[in-house]
């Protein structure tokens, strides 16, 4: 499958400034945002699940706790901690539900994280939200992030929302389905779209 290189990343950036005023202000001012690249694998895919619906900051503090607690981070090691534990680290109950899951899955081979860099988008979609706690805001940050995938556009993203609001000068917030609709202009490389918005949202 496609993932965003250093060559195709430039060419997508250029592309999309020539194609819309608007990404085209942020990346002249702003310049190249990071790839913010994530390596594969169960700890990421945890790390996600803990910043679903909070800060970057308080998902930080509490994935640090987590790796002080079972390290190496590991299905195992991950399901060897108890509740206690877990909400000591900062996980919520539905949260330590989630992680269960997810290791469960792993353990038990209903997800095979080395498959997903040869899936399609769609198939790596299905098979990480397959299990309970991981939605398409999570499953989309996994394809932008660890694979790197050019055109994933996650639209429950709220900073995505926000960005999209000011430099579209848009009234209200877009909802998911209005923001899928702004994203149209920018296939293929919506991922890379996602990326500049989320420099000019950082830079407020």
């Amino acid at each position: 499958m496609n993932a965003l290189t250093g060559t195709i990343y430039k060419q997508a950036l250029e592309e999309l400034a020539e194609k819309d005023p608007d990404l085209a202000q942020i990346y002249w001012t702003l310049g190249e945002p990071p790839l913010w690249p994530r390596e594969p694998g169960f700890p990421t895919l945890i790390h996600i699940i803990l910043e679903q619906q909070v800060s970057l900051a308080s998902a930080q503090a509490a994935f640090d706790k987590l790796l002080v607690m079972a390290s190496p981070l590991t299905p195992d090691s991950f399901l060897a901690l108890d509740d206690l534990q877990l909400r000591e680290a900062g996980f919520s109950r539905q949260k330590t539900k989630y992680g269960r899951f997810l290791a469960e899955a792993i353990q038990s081979g209903q997800l095979n994280l080395d498959s997903l860099p040869h899936l399609p988008d769609e198939e790596v979609r299905a098979q990480l939200t397959a299990i309970k706690g991981i939605g398409p805001w999570t499953a989309d940050v996994y394809l932008l992030m660890v694979l790197k995938r050019p055109d994933v556009w996650p639209v429950g993203d709220l900073a995505l929302q926000v960005a999209a609001q000011q430099i579209k000068g848009l009234p209200n917030r877009p909802k998911a389905a209005e923001l899928e609709e702004i994203g149209e202009a920018w296939r293929p490389w919506r991922a890379v779209a996602a990326r500049l918005l989320w420099h000019f949202y950082l830079s407020k």
